[in-house]
């Protein structure tokens, strides 16, 4: 099979090593890990680094003529006068239609979900709007953050597109059935207030969202005069009473601890504007020298240190 590929060095490796012959290789980043082996693989000549610009592109695709066109992460649009040159596929990692768009990890934690995946759908001029080939379940643990899950979901992914590019190539490709649009949801890249911490909501739903936006950007709050961002916090039952949603204090074991809806967080681990890493002990340090009354996003917070 002749495949065009847009994407990461590592898919495109282990398209080669299943027999397909890579006319074309699309990568963003020359410096992305395994380029330089693909590259000894294909030979340079069908390997481009892609910008901004793909105005040369579709002129070296035609030249190619390849017989299918994959993407695999592949982070920017490709255009319909590409696509129209070959049946094309892409594994995006999430069950669509739920979650489309470019940051599903955050979406997927931030939202709850039990079950996420991955799924190989054909490309289309939209972001992740072609129909459903085939797609894999992975159950999403409830201590993962988003990091672990993307690297949860590699695998199956990986899997999942060497099967149905082998399916083309047996000729027996996968039906492609629409996208119900009704459990369409999107996943854009979160935005600051996104990111934000809402310290009304029950701990669970906060524990969430750190989780969701971890290790990066993180999840944000202020404690006095300093934006903290938190990138692990746990719920706990071990706090002041005293406390009303949005309080917090530092414990007798030197955790700061802040009250949520229904019980309380301990501030376990975060990083400063400046990307200094905080400990516990850090933000407990924090906590207490921020006594005096302070206002955060849409929650009012006040750090009080319990003796």
């Amino acid at each position: 099979m002749r495949i065009a590929f847009f994407g990461l060095p590592i898919a495109a490796l282990l398209l080669t090593r299943d027999g397909h012959d890579l006319v074309w290789c699309g990568l963003s980043n020359p410096e992305a890990v395994g380029a330089r082996r693909l590259t000894r693989f294909v030979g340079a000549e069908r390997v481009h680094f892609v910008g901004g610009a793909n105005g040369a592109i579709p002129r070296q695709l035609r030249a190619a003529r390849p017989d299918l066109i994959v993407s695999w992460f592949w982070t920017k649009k490709i255009p319909a006068s590409i696509l129209c040159l070959a049946p094309s596929f892409g594994v995006h990692p999430s069950l669509l239609p739920r979650h489309r768009g470019p940051d599903p990890y955050f979406w997927a934690i931030d939202s709850g979900d039990e079950l996420t995946g991955v799924t190989a759908h054909a490309l289309e001029d939209e972001y992740d709007t072609g129909g459903i080939m085939a797609h894999r379940q992975v159950r999403l643990d409830p201590s993962w953050d988003a990091w672990q899950l993307a690297r949860a979901l590699d695998r199956p992914s990986l899997a999942l597109l060497r099967d149905v590019a082998g399916a083309f190539a047996e000729g027996r490709p996968p039906a492609a059935r629409p996208q119900d649009e009704r459990l369409a949801t999107l996943a854009p890249q979160p935005s600051d207030e996104d990111l934000s911490l809402t310290w009304s909501w029950p701990a669970g739903r906060i524990a969430r969202r750190v989780r969701a936006a971890a290790p990066w950007p993180g999840a944000w709050t202020q404690i006095g005069e300093c934006l903290v961002t938190l990138m692990r916090v746990r719920a706990t039952h071990d706090f002041p009473r005293a406390l009303a949603p949005g309080e917090a204090a530092v414990r007798g074991d030197g955790v700061a601890v802040v009250r949520a809806a229904d019980v309380a967080l301990e501030l376990l681990s975060g990083r400063t504007e400046d990307d200094l890493v905080l400990g516990a002990h850090d933000l407990a340090a924090i906590v207490d020298s921020a006594r005096k009354l302070s206002i955060a996003p849409r929650a009012r917070l006040r750090f009080d240190t319990v003796d």
